[in-house]
């Protein structure tokens, strides 16, 4: 029994998605057909638990860093200061620098959702480089992992900003939305109008891959790494320091490039989202009417 208990460890620690994988805590038998091939629904796993964690500390600490100012006068009531002062910074760059060029006049009415999802992705992220699940495992739980590297959860973020591009598209552009489905002669109709929707489809689907294959490509190579060092405890001193160190050295240098991806991965989904939403919104067909009352003109 206990040679079985160690061949058992041995194959969980070899197999580095071990770390990635969702599991579940909570389930519920239920037939979906291709959405559930296991007959059962996940209704808690440890990813859940981590984004329930992530927009609980943006819930209970973004209001306290942002209310916190420099003083109780008129102008030191207006001047952040400690961690609201980045808070600020990077609200005020995503506003101005990747917002407004893209959203023009419907910049306020989605810069909360532009916040919200930029936000909430980062602090996903950078809970995933914690090491929680081994503390989590010795309680009998697997709580810790990435929710962005499952594609269900980053499906979901694009799904969500495909309903905004299209229900906003219809309500503030109307038939300006509607025309650029067909943006050549009216005969090409047939051609272009499917190209064009399934554009739209690949928009969605574009910010579904490229979120979760950054996010478990990092995660996965960490884990092999962590896989090489510890096999070294079954080799020699000699033989086991020559691959310890290298894999150490490599999976800091790893760790500080995740780091690094949890801010751009963060970033990049929010700038293509708000690229999406102004393609969906602001149209300048006032332009193509200047044209053409200059040329007739």
């Amino acid at each position: 029994g206990e040679t079985r208990d160690v061949m058992t460890l041995a194959a969980a620690q070899a197999n580095p998605l071990e770390h990635i994988v969702q599991h579940p805590l909570v389930t519920r038998p239920m037939d979906l057909g291709l959405f559930t091939p296991k007959g059962v629904v996940t209704v808690l796993s440890d990813q859940i638990v981590m984004m329930m964690v992530a927009a609980l500390l943006l819930i209970l600490f973004v209001p306290r860093f942002v209310r916190k100012r420099k003083g109780t006068d008129e102008i030191g009531s207006r001047v952040p200061t400690g961690f609201g002062n980045l808070l600020e910074t990077l609200c005020q760059y995503l506003r101005e620098e990747v917002a407004r060029p893209a959203l023009g006049e419907y910049t306020d009415r989605f810069i909360k959702y532009i916040w919200s999802i930029f936000f909430f992705i980062l602090t996903i992220n950078l809970l995933g480089l914690l090491p929680i699940a081994p503390i989590s495992q010795a309680a009998g739980l697997h709580l810790g992992g990435t929710a962005t590297g499952n594609i269900w959860v980053t499906g979901t973020f694009a799904a969500m900003t495909l309903v905004l591009m299209v229900w906003n598209g219809l309500r503030l552009g109307g038939k300006h939305y509607l025309a650029h489905f067909c943006p050549g002669p009216l005969w090409l109709s047939p051609l272009l109008v499917p190209l064009e929707i399934v554009g739209l489809f690949a928009k969605c689907f574009a910010l579904t891959v490229r979120l979760f294959a950054n996010m478990l490509a990092g995660h996965t190579l960490l884990a092999v790494l962590l896989g090489f060092l510890l096999s070294t405890g079954s080799m020699g001193i000699g033989l086991g320091m020559g691959i310890a160190i290298p894999t150490v050295l490599g999976s800091v240098a790893i760790m500080l490039l995740e780091i690094f991806v949890a801010f751009l991965q963060a970033f990049i989904f929010t700038f293509l989202t708000t690229l999406f939403l102004g393609q969906s919104v602001v149209f300048h067909h006032d332009d193509h009417d200047d044209h053409h009352e200059a040329a007739a003109a």
